[in-house]
C-alpha cells in the first residue's frame, strides 16, 4: 500500500468536505435560478460539478494508491440565502475552509515524507489559489453592483468560465 492509514483516512475526510462543497453550489445555483439569475445560476452549477471532479480526484488517488475509500456522510447544506451576496460569502467562507484542509493534507504528506501525496496535493494548493481568487472577486463584484444584480449578471456572463 503506498497511502499511510492516515493518509488514506484525512483524504476521505477530504472527499466528503469536496462533497459537501458541491451540494453547497448547488444549493446556491437553486437559489440564484429562483431569483431568475441565469447566468449566476449556471456558475455556480458549474462550480458544483468541479467540486464533484475534485472528490472524484481523492477517490482515484485512493484507489490508485492501495487505500480503501470510505465516502463520509454528508451534513445538509445551508437552505436560506437571502441575498447574493451572502451566497457568495458562503462560497468564499467554504473555499477558504477547503485551502486550510489541503493545507493540512500537504502538512500532513510533508511530514510523512510522502512525495506522491505532495505532488497530487500541489495541484489542489493551486486550485484553492483559483478558487478563492474567483469569489473574492464576484464578491466585491456584487458589492459594488449593490442591488443592480442585473450588473452581476452581464459581468458572469462575460468571464464565462473562469477555469477555463
Amino acid at each position: 500500500m503506498l497511502i499511510s492509514d492516515k493518509m488514506n483516512q484525512a483524504m476521505n475526510d477530504q472527499i466528503g468536505s469536496e462533497l459537501g462543497a458541491s451540494n453547497q453550489y448547488l444549493q446556491l445555483a437553486s437559489y440564484f435560478a429562483h431569483e431568475d439569475l441565469p447566468a449566476l445560476a449556471s456558475f455556480f452549477f458549474r462550480q458544483s460539478d468541479e467540486e464533484r471532479e475534485h472528490a472524484m480526484k481523492f477517490i482515484h488517488y485512493i484507489l490508485d494508491t492501495g487505500g480503501k475509500v470510505n465516502v463520509p456522510a454528508l451534513e445538509a447544506t445551508p437552505k436560506d440565502v437571502e441575498s447574493a451576496k451572502q451566497a457568495v460569502e458562503m462560497a468564499l467562507d467554504w473555499e477558504k475552509t477547503v485551502t486550510e484542509q489541503i493545507n493540512g493534507l500537504q502538512a500532513q504528506a510533508n511530514e510523512e515524507g510522502d512525495y506522491a501525496a505532495q505532488e497530487f496535493l500541489g495541484w489542489f494548493s493551486s486550485e484553492q489559489i483559483e478558487e478563492v481568487s474567483t469569489m473574492s472577486q464576484l464578491l466585491h463584484t456584487i458589492e459594488r453592483a449593490g442591488d443592480n444584480l442585473l450588473l452581476v449578471e452581464s459581468f458572469v456572463s462575460r468571464i464565462g468560465d473562469p477555469h477555463s
